[in-house]
């Protein structure tokens, strides 16, 4: 089926035809059959356009009979592999000339989730993370979920959905996305918190104090009790684990994400440059996680 528009509160996948959107694909087709949601498959190709055609210069009618001709078969491999994962999704899809990032920021103004793959081959294949990847998660209107391939490193958080807190107000929103998808994937979630210590005279400006580490340690912890208990009386089904940590925020959860389901974090958090669209720690989860990464924007 084809559709112009995006289906309220649908997932959408950017497709390219490669590995990594269709890994994109199958990630957003298991979401959207676990949250009862339809999918969107969404083909970007992006138009040349000539600042000062000869006249009456037009492009070949074949150059478009082709282009037409390969994203419907990129799309209907993509939705071979959507209805693998869900055969009764309820499933669209969208082929455009418009810029990748601008059709996938249109789409995101009604999607719930906006999923795409970390590598690709051009179009939206060039969703490399630092890029495209980085630019959608700065911009989005709706979550941006980054599938990567599965890194098989072993760590404590096996299987579980990780999230970063931080006290701040997109914290709290990524909160809220990691405990509904926790619940939804029947996973454990441990919610991390990272400490530091402002040191002058330190190249970096952080240090531990030679003193006080493991009372500095047990205040974040309580702090951080604090701030997951609304969304634990909410889902009480999920089993939650806290974790306080020394070290930058953006180390801290790169390591936690060692065979995570999912690490969530928020867009901006406390520190940093405020005018950054995406902070440090986005930033590093976008670009070293071991595994998929959401990163959850306010609402506009």
């Amino acid at each position: 089926m084809s559709t112009s528009s995006v289906p309220a509160t649908a997932v959408v996948a950017g497709v390219d035809g490669s590995a990594g959107s269709m890994r994109a694909v199958r990630w957003a087709a298991a979401d959207a059959a676990r949250r009862h949601r339809p999918l969107h498959l969404l083909h970007a190709h992006d138009w040349p356009d000539l600042v000062y055609p000869p006249v009456g210069f037009a492009l070949p009618v074949a150059y478009e009979t082709d282009v037409r001709a390969t994203a419907a078969r990129v799309l209907a491999d993509a939705v071979v592999v959507a209805r693998d994962v869900g055969a009764d999704l309820r499933i669209t899809t969208e082929f455009t000339t418009r810029l990748c990032v601008p059709a996938m920021l249109a789409a995101s103004r009604l999607a719930s989730l906006v999923v795409v793959g970390s590598r690709g081959l051009g179009g939206f294949a060039a969703l490399l993370v630092g890029s495209t990847g980085v630019e959608l998660a700065g911009h989005a209107a709706c979550p941006v979920v980054i599938v990567r391939e599965v890194d098989l490193a072993d760590g404590p958080h096996a299987g579980r959905v990780v999230v970063g807190v931080d006290g701040s107000h997109g914290a709290d929103l990524a909160l809220g996305l990691a405990f509904e998808q926790a619940a939804f994937r029947r996973a454990g979630l441990t919610a991390v918190t990272a400490v530091q210590w402002h040191v002058a005279g330190q190249r970096d400006g952080v240090a531990p104090p030679v003193h006080g580490e493991h009372a500095e340690l047990l205040s974040a912890r309580r702090v951080l009790a604090e701030a997951i208990a609304g969304w634990q009386e909410k889902y009480p089904q999920v089993d939650v684990q806290l974790e306080a940590v020394a070290g930058r925020a953006g180390g801290v959860l790169v390591d936690a994400s060692a065979a995570a389901e999912l690490l969530v974090v928020g867009a901006r958090g406390h520190g940093g440059f405020t005018g950054l669209l995406l902070g440090s720690a986005g930033q590093a989860a976008v670009h070293h996680a071991h595994c998929p990464v959401v990163v959850v924007r306010p609402p506009r």
